[in-house]
């Protein structure tokens, strides 16, 4: 029982520090996993392996092609990239794949006004099998991604136990705050505790981390989009009053310019995500990514909508027999998005619906500017009858705003 207390109460004096005033609005950048995985055979596919050059590339890339000006600002290593440690048992990066170390890495990211993140797993290994950040390496992990500028830490959970997690999670928050330097704290913790209460304390973890990996890992298809998707309206009484600003439910990457979603599916994700407060990492080639796939990714009323300053998550609203679903994400001054979305497979449905049934209620006229055509829809009442069309496994998104009452307006 005293050991109980003492480590309780250790807790608690942790928890009292954490607060560390980052990703106020979910965040936005690259992150290399779902694309390019654990290739390290840089000899056989120089451009394409986990190697200093492809995140040179990428960060160029975001600098020169509008992505760091539309909000996308994370450069995120993920696994892979360790070499070993040294004889005092810092971390050191692979030398023939990162030659000039992730300090250089990290003050080229930064040179040109992105942010630079890594990876490392709460656990004797990395999921891939490389030198995990055991307990006792906490405290010097942090200080060397702080020596070394990082700008977030994604900490996996694999090859360790529910205990280890519990302690070596809120260290880790507490030692990269004690750093001084600001590093955002991705946290894969929830995801290993099967991502519901009692086994996940959600309370706990908007205090020590700023995003959160709840449930599986996303794969490069609709299937699995739909899983995760499928999870989190299953549990969205739960996951929806967690989400705020500065800790967010992370539900994983974005897909879109790879090879497993249609261009309808790729619109629908983004949406999703978006009303989802979904932190949005791109994992994608963005030297190769399609023209039409930068639209999706680079709509500036989306962005908008995304970084919305409230962050309040959405959830969905109604399920109908139809196979069509309404997800609703109230924004501030009193705006929200809706998002239609349709799971059917056969052909366009088109929709009929009012304001009304969708819970609005009042007096106040909108207008509804779609968020993929810019169509503006104008005059809006609760009790206006409308249709949208919505093709197969896609989504119809709008940005639904008050316009001060026409006979008022006269007056």
């Amino acid at each position: 029982m005293l050991l109980k207390t003492v480590l309780l109460l250790t807790l608690v004096a942790q928890v009292l520090v954490l607060e560390n005033g980052l990703l106020r609005t979910p965040p936005m950048g690259w992150l290399a996993w779902e694309r390019f995985r654990c290739n390290t055979n840089c000899k056989v596919d120089p451009k394409n392996c986990i190697s200093e050059r492809l995140f040179m590339e990428m960060a160029d890339r975001m600098a020169q092609d509008g992505w760091r000006d539309a909000g996308y600002t994370y450069v995120n290593i993920d696994d892979c990239w360790i070499g070993g440690r040294d004889d005092k048992g810092h971390l050191v990066p692979d030398p023939e794949r990162f030659p000039r170390g992730i300090a250089f890495l990290a003050d080229y990211v930064h040179s040109l006004g992105l942010k630079l993140g890594i990876y490392e797993d709460m656990g004797n290994f990395t999921c891939m099998g490389y030198p995990g950040t055991t307990l006792d390496k906490v405290v010097q992990d942090a200080q060397t991604f702080a020596e070394w500028k990082v700008d977030m830490l994604k900490l996996d959970g694999c090859f360790s136990t529910p205990e280890e997690r519990a302690e070596g999670y809120p260290k880790m928050s507490a030692a990269l705050n004690a750093t001084g330097r600001p590093i955002a704290f991705s946290c894969s913790w929830p995801a290993y505790e099967g991502g519901l209460p009692p086994r996940v304390n959600y309370s706990l973890l908007a205090n020590i981390c700023n995003l959160w990996r709840n449930y599986d890992d996303i794969q490069d298809s609709w299937r699995s989009v739909l899983s995760i998707l499928d999870w989190y309206v299953a549990h969205q009484d739960i996951l929806q009053e967690v989400a705020g600003p500065g800790h967010w439910n992370d539900p994983d990457m974005l897909l879109i310019g790879n090879f497993g979603l249609n261009h309808e599916q790729s619109q629908a994700q983004m949406a999703l995500w978006t009303v989802l407060a979904a932190p949005l990492f791109m994992s994608t080639d963005l030297r190769t990514i399609s023209a039409q796939n930068v639209d999706i990714l680079q709509n500036p009323l989306m962005i908008k909508i995304h970084q919305d300053p409230l962050g309040i998550q959405g959830r969905r609203i109604l399920k109908e027999r139809s196979r069509i679903e309404v997800y609703l994400r109230p924004l501030s001054s009193k705006a929200s998005a809706i998002v239609f979305f349709s799971r059917r497979i056969d052909m366009p449905y088109r929709y009929h619906t009012s304001l009304a049934r969708l819970n609005f209620s009042g007096s106040t006229t909108y207008e509804a500017q779609n968020v993929f055509s810019g169509d503006v829809i104008s005059g809006l009442q609760n009790d206006t009858n409308f249709t949208v069309t919505i093709n197969p496994s896609g989504v119809v998104m709008w940005y639904l705003y008050p316009i001060k009452n026409l006979h008022m307006s006269q007056q």
